[in-house]
């Protein structure tokens, strides 16, 4: 048997399949973790902090952790039509989120030991191609106390490891591929990297641009960072650019006011695949790149190595699907 859930998600059928007491119990069964901060620039963009109720284990910024909840949640009223399967409305459901920072608090820098709380950077997913979203629009019904599944693990391969304190670090972005970003560059800045670091995102309306004001007043505050934004669906946008462009241009290292210099530099991709154009790599070894060209395949041209654990480099990626 099959349970459907439609639009109107209050109540949300999976929902009224069991009993309040029989929710009540799931929660206290999954849960570990409490929702201590809540911001949504706009209903499809969202700040989270969580509160686990375990201490937080050491991790490398842009490591990622999981977060969950019960299938048996509400879901925003917008989103895609799903159906679960009896058993199904009993489990949880969960998805890797990489670790965001806003950088600063009470007007100082964030503190280590005032890391009390693990930070994401979310956007609503309400449709999509086959399976309709699942978490996502059940994360966006949560409030400020609420309880959700946060994993005892952070981990990942996406970290500063290899990066010297005279290095050039520059960090390329698409919509929440910026929060391991953020994350990083505080560390940076927080440990008194001395060399130029520059930060570029993505999106497709100003409003997008969650943590704007933390890095206009970082650029202020350290006067050797940059951040730059592009944005493609503003009305008063005549020329739209993407990463690829501004970086195949040259436009990218006048604004930035730097080299892209391969003996001294690394770069961060995070985000949408067709902006990082990840490569693979055919019977013979050689290296394949997926057209349109992304920025991997242009920074390769210049001289750039893509890093591995085992054959480190200086082009770092992670996609975000």
């Amino acid at each position: 048997m099959a349970i459907v859930s439609h639009t109107l998600n209050t109540p949300d059928r999976s929902t009224a399949m069991l009993s309040p007491e029989e929710i009540a119990q799931l929660r206290q069964k999954y849960y570990n973790a409490t929702v201590a901060y809540l911001y949504k620039p706009h209903d499809e963009l969202m700040i989270l902090r969580v509160r686990p109720d375990f201490p937080i284990p050491p991790y490398k910024p842009g490591q990622y952790t999981t977060l969950g909840l019960g299938y048996w949640e509400p879901r925003v009223p917008e989103a895609q039509p799903e159906e679960l399967a009896e058993d199904q409305v009993r489990k949880v459901v969960r998805r890797a989120y990489s670790i965001s920072s806003s950088i600063w608090r009470d007007g100082d820098l964030i503190r280590p030991e005032d890391e009390t709380e693990l930070e994401f950077y979310i956007v609503l997913v309400k449709r999509a191609n086959g399976k309709p979203p699942a978490l996502t629009p059940r994360l966006f019904r949560l409030k400020e106390g609420d309880r959700l599944v946060c994993g005892p693990k952070i981990t990942g391969h996406y970290t500063l490891d290899g990066v010297q304190p005279d290095d050039r670090v520059l960090f390329l972005a698409t919509g929440t591929g910026e929060a391991p970003h953020n994350k990083m560059i505080l560390e940076l800045v927080r440990s008194g990297h001395r060399g130029p670091i520059g930060s570029v995102v993505c999106v497709r309306y100003s409003r997008d641009l969650a943590y704007l004001q933390a890095h206009r007043r970082l650029e202020q505050y350290r006067p050797n960072y940059r951040y730059i934004t592009l944005t493609t669906r503003d009305p008063e946008v005549r020329e739209k650019k993407y990463i690829q462009d501004i970086l195949r241009s040259g436009e990218l290292e006048e604004r930035l006011g730097w080299q892209l210099d391969p003996s001294c530099t690394h770069v961060f991709l995070c985000g949408n695949p067709a902006m990082i154009g990840p490569p693979k790599k055919d019977e013979q070894g050689n290296l394949v790149f997926p057209q349109p060209t992304g920025a991997v395949e242009l920074l390769v041209r210049r001289g750039f190595k893509i890093h591995h654990p085992k054959d480190p480099g200086n082009i770092h990626f992670e996609t975000y699907w």
